[in-house]
C-alpha cells in the first residue's frame, strides 16, 4: 500500500502542480486581455477624434466650395443650394440651376407673348373700296369739313 500512496500522492503533487500551472496561464491570459482591451479603447478614441476632425474639415470644406460656386453664379439664390459635403453642395446646385433655367425661360416666353412694338403704328390710309358710292361720298365730305 505504501506503493500505491506515493503513486497517489505523486499523482495529486502533479494535478495541483498543473492546477497552479493552468490557474497561473489564466491569470496571465486575463491580464493580457484587460491590458488589450485598454489599448483598444484608447484606440477606439483616437479614431473618433480623427474621424470627428475630417468631419469639421469636409464641413470646412463644402462651405467654401459653396461661396465660391455661388460666387460665380449670381443668378442662383444662395438658399436654394445647400449640404454638408462638396457632393450634396454639387447636387443641390444642379438643382437650384435648373430651376433658374426653368424660371427664366417660362419669363422669357411669358415676356415675350405680352409684347408690344414699339412706335405707333404705320400711317396708312382707310381702306374705301369695301365702301358703298354714297359712304365713299360721305367719307370725302366728312373729311373735307375737317380739313378746312
Amino acid at each position: 500500500m505504501t506503493e500505491e500512496t506515493k503513486e497517489v500522492e505523486e499523482t495529486k503533487a502533479e494535478s495541483e502542480g498543473t492546477e497552479n500551472e493552468q490557474e497561473r496561464r489564466i491569470g496571465e491570459l486575463e491580464a493580457t486581455l484587460a491590458q488589450l482591451q485598454q489599448q483598444m479603447a484608447e484606440r477606439e478614441q483616437e479614431v473618433e477624434s480623427e474621424v470627428t476632425a475630417l468631419r469639421e474639415q469636409l464641413s470646412g470644406a463644402a462651405a467654401k466650395y459653396r461661396t465660391l460656386i455661388l460666387a460665380t453664379t449670381p443668378e442662383v439664390p444662395q438658399e436654394l443650394v445647400t449640404g454638408e459635403t462638396p457632393q450634396e453642395v454639387e447636387a443641390s446646385f444642379a438643382a437650384a440651376r435648373e430651376m433658374v433655367e426653368k424660371v427664366k425661360t417660362q419669363l422669357e416666353a411669358q415676356a415675350e407673348a405680352e409684347r408690344v412694338p414699339t412706335g405707333a403704328p404705320a400711317r396708312t390710309p382707310p381702306d374705301l373700296g369695301a365702301l358703298s358710292p354714297q359712304e365713299k361720298i360721305a367719307y370725302a365730305l366728312s373729311h373735307t369739313q375737317q380739313t378746312t
